[in-house]
C-alpha cells in the first residue's frame, strides 16, 4: 500500500465486520468444545453410577487334579461274568470360597469347569456333594485333600461367605489334560448373572 493511500470508510467498516466475525467464529468453536466435554461428562457419570457391583464374589483357593484309570471287574451286580470296560477320566477337585455382596439372597444352581483343549471347551458339571464323599468311598488311597463337600444348591444370605470343596469328572486321558490351554469355572445363581472363576495358583498334579 502506497503512503499515499488512505483507506476509505468503506475499508474501514469491512476490516472490522471481518475481525469482528473472526472473534466470533472462536468464541463459538470454544463453546462448542466445552458442550462436547460436558457432555460427555455427564453420559461417563450416567453410566458409573448405573452400573451395580455383581452380587457374587469369589476365589478359587486350590485345584487339584488327579488322572485315574478305571477297569471295570467283569461281574454285573447278580455276580454274572460280563465284559470288562477299561475307561480314563480326570478328577478335578477345587476349593472355593464364595460371596454374597449383594442386599438379596443368592441360590446357587450348579457350577461348571470348563477345560479348553485343541479342539474347543471341555466343559463338565460339578458332583453333589454326596457324590463328592462316594469319590473318597470309591477311591480311598487318592492323593487329594479330603476337604468339607461345597453343596451345589446352597443359598447365600446377604454378606454371607461360604467355603467348600467340589469334584468334576472329565472324560479326558492325562495327555488330553495335560496339553489343556486354559481352566475356569463358572457358576450359576438364580436371578442373578453369572461368575467365572480362574485359579490364581498352579494346578496341584495328583
Amino acid at each position: 500500500m502506497s503512503l499515499l493511500h488512505q483507506e476509505t470508510p468503506e475499508e474501514v467498516d469491512g476490516a472490522a465486520r471481518g475481525e469482528e466475525f473472526t472473534k466470533g467464529s472462536s468464541h463459538v468453536i470454544w463453546a462448542g468444545i466445552i458442550a462436547a466435554v460436558l457432555v460427555s461428562i455427564a453420559i461417563a457419570v450416567y453410566v458409573i453410577a448405573g452400573q451395580k457391583p455383581p452380587a457374587a464374589t469369589g476365589e478359587i483357593i486350590a485345584v487339584w487334579a488327579h488322572p485315574q484309570h478305571t477297569e471295570t471287574s467283569g461281574f454285573d451286580a447278580n455276580g454274572a461274568p460280563m465284559a470288562k470296560n477299561a475307561y480314563d477320566q480326570v478328577l478335578v477337585f477345587a476349593q472355593i470360597r464364595l460371596h454374597n455382596q449383594s442386599k438379596q439372597p443368592l441360590f446357587l444352581l450348579n457350577i461348571l469347569s470348563n477345560a479348553t483343549l485343541d479342539d474347543g471347551i471341555h466343559s463338565c458339571y460339578g458332583a453333589s456333594a454326596f457324590d463328592y464323599e462316594r469319590v473318597f468311598l470309591a477311591y480311598p488311597g487318592i492323593p487329594v485333600p479330603h476337604g468339607k463337600a461345597l453343596h451345589l444348591d446352597a443359598t447365600l444370605e446377604p454378606g454371607q461367605t461360604i467355603e467348600g470343596n467340589v469334584v468334576w469328572a472329565f472324560k479326558l486321558t492325562k495327555q488330553q489334560w495335560d496339553a489343556r490351554k486354559d481352566l475356569n469355572f463358572s457358576f450359576a445363581f438364580r436371578y442373578q448373572p453369572g461368575l467365572v472363576l480362574a485359579p490364581h495358583s498352579a494346578i496341584i498334579e495328583q
